[in-house]
């Protein structure tokens, strides 16, 4: 009896371990070196361009481009339909089952961005690895210019509408005083001052992504980004709604608030600045 209790005890142990685990969205170089080595199957994605992975990259890591997963067309920015986005997955070997790594030039931006479109697309088990090369030689992270070869697998898309805003969405939130429109762009464009931006949407206060994130890119601790919540009044009980120029930025506030602070209601305005101004009926402040 008591084996069984033990036996009992130490399955529930491993299993709010493997719970926490799961629930940590950023992962350090020591923990993912020795998850590289524990997991054959591990997908591991280099965010960057094209260029930047030929150069160098994380042996054994695939290639997506951030903007890959986005469309041609006028407004810049906007992802692809959810099965385009899943077939380029699948073509890289990756499933909706996959454990994911992304990372990018350091900046959290591109890997941010990635990790939004695999939750917002259903990847079930997302982290994100700061690109930190004295944390890299740390732990002896093994680097490479050779392509990854992989077998194609199966992505099956299941859309995550609960942390996307659409533009009808954030028109009828302007107005209410449940729903707060954050401006993650730096000061120039909040202000209309940059040449390349009128101003910021009606009503939205204005975060730069750079406020979520430490001097050398990595993302702050959930008691700074607690202190940082709290002298903008964001609560659980108002929906969040992010927004740059093309929702790159706008992503490394989501992962910030909704998934390392653990804010409940976050989304990405995936069309942001840029689909707004393309409709001449909107107004900018």
């Amino acid at each position: 009896m008591k084996k069984i209790i033990i036996s009992l005890l130490i399955t529930l142990v491993l299993g709010f371990s493997a719970l926490i685990s799961n629930a940590q969205v950023t992962i350090s170089a020591k923990d993912f070196a020795a998850l590289q080595k524990s997991n054959p199957g591990l997908i591991v994605i280099d965010a960057t361009p094209a260029a930047s992975y030929a150069k160098m990259h994380i042996i054994e890591a695939v290639n997506i481009p951030y903007a890959d997963l986005n469309k041609t067309g006028d407004i810049v920015g906007l992802i692809k339909d959810p099965k385009e986005v899943a077939s380029i997955l699948g073509k890289q070997g990756i499933s909706t089952e996959s454990e994911i790594v992304v990372y990018d030039d350091g900046t959290n931006k591109y890997s941010s961005r990635v990790y939004w479109v695999l939750k917002y697309v259903g990847a079930k088990n997302v982290k994100i690895l700061h690109k930190d090369m004295d944390q890299w030689k740390i732990a002896r992270l093994r680097m490479t210019k050779e392509a990854t070869a992989f077998k194609p697998a199966t992505f099956t898309a299941n859309i995550n509408n609960v942390i996307f805003a659409s533009m009808a969405e954030v028109k009828a939130g302007i107005n209410n005083a449940n729903v707060v429109l954050i401006d993650c762009r730096d000061d120039s464009e909040y202000s209309g001052s940059a040449e390349a931006s009128k101003g910021h949407l009606p009503g939205a206060f204005h975060i730069e992504y750079k406020e979520a994130l430490t001097a050398n890119g990595d993302f702050k601790s959930k008691e700074a980004l607690a202190e940082l919540a709290k002298k903008f009044n964001l609560t659980d009980d108002k929906t969040i709604i992010l927004y740059c120029a093309t929702s790159v930025r706008a992503a490394v506030s989501y992962v910030a608030f909704k998934d390392i602070l653990g804010l409940k209601n976050v989304k990405v305005y995936d069309g942001a600045y840029n689909e707004w101004v393309a409709d001449t009926s909107n107004k900018v402040e």
